[in-house]
């Protein structure tokens, strides 16, 4: 019998197709409890457990791990590659409720939402201490323009933004049919009054915006991080934040998870939320089945769609 190790906690709806096919044995418990691990051939995690390479020698009948998500962080590949184990994850159940997130903290971070509600809950009554601006007419700039640099385009545009978009393989035509402009990093970091990141982390884009690219940036611009802990340089935008160059940060995703310090989210100028973008129903339900369709092909000896190795 093929053996799966669900090892965070994913849905039982989401693992119907594993739980229903007669063909596979599920068992639920976390990767650091489970004392028969060398029995396994598959494994199925969200960005809680962290499969390392040492994970990996413990599970020598190992053949796939599955990612209930997209970013595969949290997964030693190289490792997994070099042991001939396949990856994959779920490249498109995260998008719209990614792309909303972001949204969300676009608009709460332009109209101080969060200090608004933080204020009125300790019963003050402050309405000049929260002005805020319009996203309308605004220039937003996106880095990174795959399915949730798209998604979000699209909403902007439906605010009446303009929308410029920045990715090494971008051109006109495809920025064009979600009315955004290819933009080259340069253009978007020197003139758009909000940017926000969509990219993975990886040794070009980890430190992206850091001290010089926020620098080239406008005077009272907005920066955020719906993506991956890293893109961002914390440690520059903080100080950019209190030097008054960056008017405003919106944060979900941070260099180390949890934070080793709060110190940058405590700011008054931030609206910080913790790993959430990806925290809907429907998002979970649809990830989780389609790593277990993934899976379930692979345990049937059919091929699989979203390798990542």
């Amino acid at each position: 019998m093929f053996r799966v190790l669900v090892s965070d906690k994913i849905a039982k709806e989401g693992l119907t197709p594993l739980l229903d096919s007669g063909q596979v044995e599920v068992v639920e418990k976390n990767v650091n409890e489970a004392e028969d691990l060398e029995s396994y051939d598959a494994l199925l995690v969200r960005s809680a457990t962290k499969v390392t390479a040492e994970v990996l020698e413990k599970m020598p009948r190992l053949k796939i791990i599955g990612r209930a998500g997209v970013g595969v962080d949290n997964i030693d590949v190289a490792a997994a590659t070099a042991r001939g184990i396949v990856v994959v994850n779920a490249p498109d159940g995260n998008t719209i409720a990614t792309a909303e997130h972001t949204f969300a903290l676009m608009l709460a971070m332009a109209r101080k939402l969060c200090q608004a509600n933080a204020s009125l809950r300790r019963g003050e009554w402050n309405r000049a201490a929260f002005m805020g601006v319009e996203l309308y007419g605004k220039t937003l700039g996106i880095i990174g323009f795959g399915r949730i640099g798209r998604e979000v385009a699209k909403r902007a545009r439906a605010f009446e933004m303009n929308v410029l978009a920045y990715s090494r393989t971008l051109t006109p035509e495809r920025a064009a049919e979600v009315g955004a402009k290819a933009a080259s990093l340069e253009e978007i970091l020197t003139t758009a009054d909000i940017i926000t990141v969509h990219t993975p982390v990886t040794p070009e884009t980890k430190g992206l915006l850091g001290e010089e690219n926020l620098r080239k940036t406008k005077p009272g611009v907005m920066i955020i991080n719906a993506a991956r802990g890293g893109i961002v340089d914390e440690g520059a935008l903080q100080r950019f934040l209190e030097s008054g160059h960056v008017a405003a940060a919106a944060l979900d995703v941070y260099e180390q998870e949890p934070p080793a310090s709060f110190e940058l989210m405590q700011l008054d100028q931030v609206t910080a939320t913790p790993h959430i973008a990806a925290s809907t129903k429907e998002a979970q339900l649809k990830v989780a089945k389609v790593v277990a369709e993934e899976v379930l092909s692979f345990a049937l000896g059919k091929p699989v769609q979203n390798r990542v190795n």
